[in-house]
């Protein structure tokens, strides 16, 4: 899997996540991410404000060159914003660069 169980926990402001148990909680509040939608905001995280291309996030997150279709990225990108909203976490957002890809930006 693209994220080793081994790697460093996930901390950025409210954000936090346990790598090897893929829980994430905003300001201690459950996420209940898939493992995917938990991959998808722990490499966005760990870039904090930095764009990464739908490629990068392929290849980051599910782990593999993809030369198909690449809207599963924005399906995925779509429902951790659902999940974060849901969360209460109004100064995190998942924003699109049109043309390019997403970045995260955490406005405090």
């Amino acid at each position: 899997h693209p994220v080793e169980p081994g790697a460093g926990p996930l901390r950025l402001r409210d954000l936090e996540g346990d790598v090897a148990q893929r829980e994430a909680r905003w300001a201690g509040q459950n996420l209940e991410l898939t493992t995917l939608e938990f991959d998808l905001a722990y490499v966005l995280a760990r870039h904090p404000g930095q764009v990464l291309s739908r490629e990068q996030l392929l290849e980051q997150v599910w782990g593999y060159e993809y030369y198909g279709d690449l809207r599963m990225v924005d399906a995925a990108v779509k429902r951790l914003r659902a999940k974060l909203r849901q969360a209460a976490a109004p100064d995190t957002v998942i924003a699109t660069v049109r043309g390019i890809g997403y970045k995260l930006v955490i406005d405090r």
